[in-house]
């Protein structure tokens, strides 16, 4: 069988699997805390890895590695920014917000930032809120689906515009029909793919460089060639610049709807306990793995024109047929799987927390799916029709996000009460400010897009709060 069949073969059997995922999980939904929390019960490797999986996949199988290949050794910086966010959100964040939920009852990052005796501007901070995540995520979901369009433009030879389709088409499928808990599920699949592909693929690719010798050294003559900071030693202003930019990455963390969702439905402390370990295991397998990927391409392909294709290079050239199909199809259903993450928690702001202070408190399931198709439908256009790079779209809107709500969780994570003003104000400073400046000529590293709007918001939340 040549590469293309196996690839055609291992996406029909895996993504049936996930059409089998959502078939079981459509069982376990008997009301809107089952569909979007999992009735708070996921285990500590679902929790885990499913929140592992929808904050990086595409972003970091294909971003992280061009941006390695693109930049050389600066690139590295991206691996304490990155793992530091996962230090931060698991160590600090979730168990403060695993309590601070089941306390208040709360299913959404919204209902945590607003809770219920906010004041009488609730709503206008709920649906606000809910605009910023149906912003922010249109353009992450889309991110999501230009990596399913890259991914099979590369291995079948379609055009981008039929790959985001089949992408899309199969990501409704199964989140349709199971929600939180197929969403769950299938991100644990799929970032136990993501390890496979972070442990085989560079450790082929440093092989075929002849170790980390030659590695270093051929890196070394190339210098910074294509790097944001240009070539030569770290120093001066730019290189600060393009430092704390990439750490700013790790700031956002706290404020990804996506991801602390997991652990306001995590089942218990030992859940937690473990889940944390099995959460940074991930995250260093993986960002380690894909930095060496980018670094080690950069010297077997240099005449590579998209560097977001890196991995599909070297997948079809470092692997026998058999089993770059088999990778190359893990990598394209693990690309795809964030998008069911955000399209979820998108569809909750709208059908749920727009309703929560109205008469009518939800939407209610069907309601629930009819506005997740409708935010389905807009990101899928919006990838058809605005072309950027995954590494650039995804952090725009990661940090409008991170920046947005971020601050405000963590004020109320440090036991201090945010009032209703300060709680609005903040949270359209931080999102507002992170449009205004991704408007501007980028700075090293996009330091002004991801490090100001987050200052600014954190220092109104505090001054607006009280212990």
């Amino acid at each position: 069988m040549d590469n293309t069949g196996a690839v055609l073969v291992t996406l029909v059997i895996y993504n049936g699997i996930l059409i089998g995922v959502g078939l079981w999980a459509r069982r376990r939904n008997e009301n809107v805390e089952d569909f979007f929390l999992a009735g708070r019960g996921l285990g500590p490797w679902v929790a885990a890895i499913s929140a592992s999986a929808s904050s990086s996949s595409a972003w970091t199988l294909l971003g992280v590695s061009g941006a390695a290949y693109a930049w050389g050794l600066p690139a590295l910086w991206l691996f304490p920014a990155t793992v530091g966010g996962f230090v931060l959100n698991w160590a600090w964040v979730a168990p403060r917000l695993q309590r601070l939920a089941k306390e208040e009852g709360a299913v959404t990052l919204s209902e945590v930032i607003a809770p219920a005796n906010i004041g009488e501007m609730r709503q206008l901070i709920l649906r606000a809120a809910a605009l910023i995540i149906v912003f922010c995520f249109s353009f992450y979901i889309a991110s999501q689906f230009e990596a399913a369009g890259k991914a099979f433009e590369s291995v079948f030879g379609l055009s981008k515009q039929t790959s985001i389709l089949v992408g899309a088409g199969i990501v409704l499928a199964y989140t349709m029909l199971g929600g939180f808990w197929a969403v769950s599920v299938t991100d644990t699949l799929q970032g136990l793919l993501m390890v496979v592909a972070a442990i085989v693929l560079p450790a082929s690719a440093l092989i075929a460089v002849g170790g980390f010798g030659p590695l270093i050294g051929g890196l070394a003559e190339l210098g910074n060639t294509g790097s944001p900071i240009g070539n030569g030693a770290l120093g001066g202003f730019t290189s600060l610049f393009f430092v704390l930019g990439l750490f700013g990455i790790g700031i956002g963390y706290p404020g990804q709807p996506h991801v602390v969702n997991r652990f306001m439905a995590l089942k218990d402390e030992k859940s937690l306990s473990q889940g944390r370990i099995i959460a940074l295991t991930w995250a260093v397998l993986v960002y380690s793995g894909m930095l060496l990927l980018g670094l080690s391409a950069r010297l077997l392909f240099p005449d590579l024109g998209d560097a977001e294709q890196v991995l599909f290079r070297a997948a079809g050239i470092l692997l026998p047929p058999v089993i770059a199909g088999v990778m190359l199809a893990a990598v394209l259903s693990a690309i795809m799987s964030t998008a069911d993450s955000q399209l979820l928690v998108a569809s909750s702001a709208i059908s749920y927390d727009w309703h929560l202070e109205s008469p009518r408190a939800s939407a209610g399931l069907t309601g629930t799916r009819t506005t997740f198709v409708v935010v389905l439908m807009l990101a899928t256009i919006l990838a058809l029709v605005w072309q950027a790079d995954i590494f650039s779209r995804v952090l725009f809107a990661w940090s409008a996000a991170g920046s947005a709500f971020g601050p405000i969780l963590i004020m109320r994570l440090l036991g201090r009460s945010v009032s209703e003003r300060s709680t609005l104000i903040a949270m359209l400073t931080g999102f507002g400010l992170t449009v205004a400046i991704s408007w501007l000529p980028d700075m090293p590293g996009d330091f002004a897009e991801r490090i100001l709007p987050f200052v600014a918001a954190i220092s109104i939340a505090f001054i607006g709060s009280r212990n």
